[in-house]
């Protein structure tokens, strides 16, 4: 049995471009709180806050100024993609300014490191240049990734952040680099135990044996920025996890991150070419996520520090060990419809989602739940980017590929005013080949393959949230494939968003509804019948989970399963929009008109595909309820459209 400890740091998911139901309770609540501080910082405004500037002398002092003149332009193109603005900011680059200075022999410290960085960057590069120019850059290949991953190690933690990134950004670096710097995502050397334990004792100003009966003797795992220890709260008799910050990291990554963003100044003309962004923009989505990851003290603050952090420990099974979960009788199908399920929720619903939910941090527990650990790294969606991707969705279905370019434009992929003509047959190219095999064949990994290409090949940058979501994808899918080598993502992702489209009281998904449903200004009859099969068959896999089965635990009373597909609402708005506006009602009469033929027949399939779903005397006590506002909204839409004739 391999165990579940609810972490709060790790790994973020770019060489060389050529041209529960999520977890149990600690983890649920650790996504929670975070949830809620989410919500409490990205407020609608005009500006983000900025810090003060610190004066210096000669070459460092224009490199400082520069980096102050050009750092609200970058954060402020960051928030409008995002869709929100954080006022209240851990980074900027004026904090990390601010925070390099502060200690004496600074200015000293920066040369030193900036000319380490430079000349082992620099001689990393000239091999490069010398394989190219000898004819041999591409059978050195696996060679060069493996010594960029060393290179990478011996220069510390920031430069370990960075490789983790890259290994999720095509648009940055070649697939085959990406590939060797995956390894930084799960083998990262640990520091002695001895100075963990130190580091402990400062932070919770006691002696290790005051606060745990029992400690591990050895780490049970590494990261980037720190280190976990399974222990005993003496107090309670409890299991904990407790994730122990690498010593001194703290000024070593705002030391770094001024020298990464100093650097990037001189390579804005290459990346506006390449990617369509100043390359300081990818240092500050970069630099954001990691001080966020470093920050301890945004769960259960009685046992954190700045480099302590103590969560509960779960028992549970390890992805990473597939045969174990079938050994222990767990309903594999079950699971992995719940793990499917969890993600898209996350994604689509609440915007918040898992953003390194590799094999090590996704467990079986016994009763056929999965449990989310290691919380560091959590990405948010804003409102207005759930709507996009949904459109793009949309898109995708109806085959309108000009407006699935526009969607990334309004994602951040292209910067605005970017031509998409030339990406246009490159998206339809991708998605029918993609699309048309069919469920049983497709796979996200075979459509990133030929997105990588795509983006290498135009001037697309993924922005930092987005490369998330795509490992988030990749990674649960692999997960799947490795315990079922036949499971079908799709056939569980199908049938979630069409429920959500057939049901979800949003009125933003009403109108893609509306959008699903009428192609070339014709009624999709066939498209409504196979949402309503498809969202049937969500309903029965979720009501059978043997995982939505759990009695007496504290997610299961606060979890409604339902038994029905429940179309009340969905009926009733779209009988106020029948009444009340004019275009809608004159789509769906001339859908039941359309080719001169009553489509009668039609309207009988869908019925009887719902009518052992709802409750016919419900839906109408619903509908003659809402009918007085049916009415005040018709007579308003009548006022309007007389007094605009008038």
């Amino acid at each position: 049995m391999d165990s579940i400890y609810a972490s709060s740091s790790c790994t973020v998911p770019h060489l060389l471009r050529r041209e529960t139901l999520f977890s149990p309770r600690a983890s649920n609540s650790v996504l929670l709180r975070r949830a809620k501080k989410a919500r409490r910082e990205r407020v609608s405004c005009s500006a983000a806050t900025t810090g003060s500037g610190v004066g210096s002398n000669g070459a460092v002092s224009r490199a400082l100024q520069g980096l102050s003149n050009n750092s609200n332009t970058a954060l402020e193109q960051l928030d409008i993609e995002r869709g929100v603005c954080i006022p209240f900011r851990k980074y900027s680059p004026e904090i990390v300014r601010n925070k390099v200075l502060e200690s004496r022999g600074s200015i000293l410290s920066l040369m030193l490191r900036g000319v380490e960085i430079v000349w082992n960057l620099g001689l990393y590069w000239s091999n490069l240049v010398y394989d190219f120019l000898v004819g041999r850059d591409e059978e050195v290949v696996p060679y060069r990734a493996r010594q960029l991953r060393n290179l990478l190690c011996d220069l510390g933690p920031s430069f370990i952040k960075a490789g983790q990134v890259l290994a999720n950004r095509p648009d940055i670096i070649r697939e085959d680099y990406m590939n060797e710097l995956c390894i930084l995502q799960d083998d990262v050397p640990s520091f002695p135990n001895q100075i963990a334990f130190r580091i402990i004792e400062e932070d919770l100003g006691q002696p290790l044996e005051a606060v745990f009966s029992k400690i591990s003797s050895g780490t049970i795992a590494a990261a980037s920025l720190g280190q976990v220890y399974r222990a005993t709260l003496r107090a309670t008799g409890e299991d904990v996890a407790i994730k122990v910050q690498r010593p001194g990291i703290e000024p070593i990554i705002y030391r770094d991150l001024f020298l990464f963003r100093t650097l990037a100044s001189f390579l804005n003309g290459i990346s506006i070419q390449k990617l369509g962004c100043n390359a300081e923009l990818i240092v500050d989505e970069f630099g954001e996520k990691l001080l966020e990851e470093l920050d301890y003290t945004l769960v259960y603050k009685q046992f954190s520090g700045q480099r302590v952090l103590v969560m509960e420990w779960i028992d549970g099974i390890r992805c990473t060990n597939p045969q174990a979960i079938k050994e222990a009788g767990i309903d594999v199908d079950g699971f992995l419809t719940i793990g499917v399920s969890a993600a898209l929720r996350q994604l689509l619903e609440f915007g918040l989602f898992h953003g390194d939910p590799h094999p090590g941090n996704i467990f079986a527990m016994r009763d056929g739940r999965i449990a989310y650990v290691d919380f560091g790294n959590v990405a948010v969606l804003s409102q207005q980017n759930k709507q996009i991707l949904i459109d793009a969705v949309v898109h995708a279905v109806n085959e309108d590929y000009a407006e699935m370019a526009n969607d990334f434009t309004r994602l951040g992929f292209l910067s605005p005013g970017t031509d998409v003509t030339p990406i246009i047959p490159a998206l339809e190219a991708i998605w029918q080949n993609s699309a048309g095999k069919g469920l049983s064949d497709f796979n996200f990994r075979s459509v990133t393959g030929k997105f990588n290409q795509l983006v290498y090949n135009y001037p697309i940058r993924i922005p930092e949230r987005f490369s998330l979501v795509i490992r988030s994808l990749l990674t649960q899918e692999g997960i799947c494939f490795t315990m079922k080598p036949d499971f079908k993502f799709l056939e569980v992702a199908y049938p979630y968003v069409a429920k959500r489209l057939l049901t979800d009281p949003n009125p933003a998904l009403r109108e893609r509804l509306v959008q699903v449903l009428f192609k070339d200004g014709l009624f999709q009859w066939k498209r409504l019948e196979n949402l309503i099969v498809l969202a049937k068959e969500n309903v029965a896999k979720m009501s059978s989970n043997p995982a939505l089965q759990v009695k007496n635990t504290q997610s299961q009373r606060d979890l409604k399963v339902e038994r029905k597909l429940d179309l009340t609402d969905t009926i009733k708005d779209g009988a106020r929009l029948f009444f009340v506006d004019e275009g809608i009602r004159r789509q769906l009469l001339l859908a039941l008109t359309e080719d001169s033929k009553l489509h009668i027949e039609e309207l009988v399939d869908v019925y009887r595909l719902v009518e052992d779903q709802i409750d016919i005397p419900s839906v109408a006590v619903e509908v003659a309820r809402d009918f007085p506002t049916v009415v005040r909204d018709l007579l308003l839409s009548w006022s309007e459209s007389v007094l605009s004739d008038g």
